[in-house]
C-alpha cells in the first residue's frame, strides 16, 4: 500500500509501498497524483531503475517535456557536474518557465553522487504568496512578468557549455506570464517569479520594478516554506513545478550524475499554459496592467 510520510508540515513527503521498476495501476497512478497534490514534492527512495523504467513511470503523469537546452532529443536529460557553481540551478527557480508552456512536473533521479553536499531544497510557492502583505498580495494579482531564457544560457556558456544563443533566442523569444498562477488542479494562488528567468514587470517602470521584484524574489526564502532532501543513489523526487521552486546546492567538486524527465500537463486537465487570477494568460494580458492603482 502506498503511504506518504511528511517531511515538513508545509512541503514534502516521502513514499512508501510503491516499487518503480513495475508498472503501476490506475490506483497507484491516481495515489501518487493526489499526493503530489498535497505535498507538491515527493521523494522515492531505494528505487535503482532504468532510464526506460524512469521515462515509462513519468509517462504515467504526462507527456515528455523536451527542454530546449537539450539537443539530444531525448526524454532523459543527463546533468554530470563536478563544478556547478554559477551554472543557474544554484539559485531559486522554476523549470523552464521562459517557455509558453513550461513543464508541470520534474522527476530527477540521483545515479552518481559526491560524499558530501549536493543536497536539493524546495519551497512551496502558495505560501510564499500568502506571505505577503495584503496590499502586495492585490498589486501581484494583477501583474504579469517577462520571462527569459537569457541569463540562463549565458551563465551555461560562461561555464564552457557549447550552446548558440542568439539561435536559442529565436526559437524561444522572452514570454509573458501572470505573477501569479491559479493551479489548475487545487485553485490556490502561487507565486510565479524567479531570478533565473524573470527580466521585468510588465507596464511598471524602471524603477518600480527595481523596488517590487526583489521583494517577489526573496519571498521563497523563508525556511517555513521549504524542504531540503539528502540525496542517496537510486532516490527519485517528483515535483509539481507549478506551486514551487528549487534550488540546488553547488557545494561539491566531486561527481554527481542525475537523470531528469520532465513533462507537461496532460491535455484532459489543462493546456499547461499559466493562468492568473482572472484566468487570463500572459499572451492576452494588457500591455499596461491596473496595478498602477496601487502604487
Amino acid at each position: 500500500m502506498i503511504e506518504f510520510h511528511p517531511m515538513t508540515r508545509n512541503i514534502g513527503a516521502e513514499v512508501t509501498g510503491v516499487d518503480l521498476s513495475k508498472p503501476l495501476d490506475a490506483e497507484q497512478v491516481q495515489q501518487v497524483r493526489d499526493g503530489l497534490l498535497a505535498h507538491m514534492v515527493l521523494f522515492f527512495r531505494d528505487q535503482h531503475i532504468s532510464d526506460e523504467e524512469h521515462v515509462a513511470f513519468a509517462k504515467r503523469f504526462g507527456t515528455a517535456n523536451l527542454p530546449p537546452m537539450d539537443t539530444s532529443g531525448s526524454p532523459v536529460h543527463v546533468l554530470d557536474q563536478t563544478d556547478p557553481k554559477g551554472e543557474g540551478g544554484d539559485q531559486w527557480h522554476s523549470d523552464n518557465t521562459f517557455m509558453t508552456t513550461p513543464p508541470m512536473g520534474s522527476l530527477l533521479r540521483a545515479v552518481l553522487l559526491p560524499e558530501v553536499g549536493g543536497d536539493t531544497l524546495w519551497a512551496n510557492m502558495y505560501m510564499a504568496y500568502d506571505s505577503l502583505a495584503p496590499w502586495l498580495r492585490r498589486l501581484c494579482d494583477d501583474l504579469y512578468a517577462e520571462h527569459d531564457l537569457t541569463m540562463s544560457v549565458t551563465k551555461a556558456i560562461d561555464k564552457g557549455h557549447r550552446m548558440d544563443l542568439r539561435a536559442m533566442q529565436e526559437k524561444n523569444p522572452p514570454v509573458t506570464h501572470p505573477v501569479v498562477r491559479v493551479h489548475p488542479e487545487t485553485g490556490r494562488k502561487a507565486l510565479y517569479v524567479n531570478r533565473s528567468s524573470v527580466t521585468r514587470l510588465i507596464g511598471l517602470s524602471r524603477r518600480e520594478n527595481e523596488a517590487i521584484l526583489p521583494l517577489l524574489f526573496d519571498a521563497v526564502r523563508d525556511p517555513q516554506f521549504q524542504v531540503r532532501l539528502k540525496w542517496r543513489v537510486g532516490t527519485l523526487a517528483f515535483w509539481d513545478n507549478r506551486p514551487t521552486q528549487h534550488y540546488a546546492v553547488a557545494d561539491y567538486t566531486q561527481r554527481r550524475k542525475m537523470h531528469r524527465v520532465t513533462i507537461n500537463c496532460p491535455d484532459t486537465i489543462d493546456d499547461g499554459v499559466p493562468k492568473g487570477v482572472d484566468g487570463v494568460t500572459g499572451a492576452d494580458a494588457p500591455a499596461e496592467t491596473t496595478a498602477a492603482r496601487y502604487l
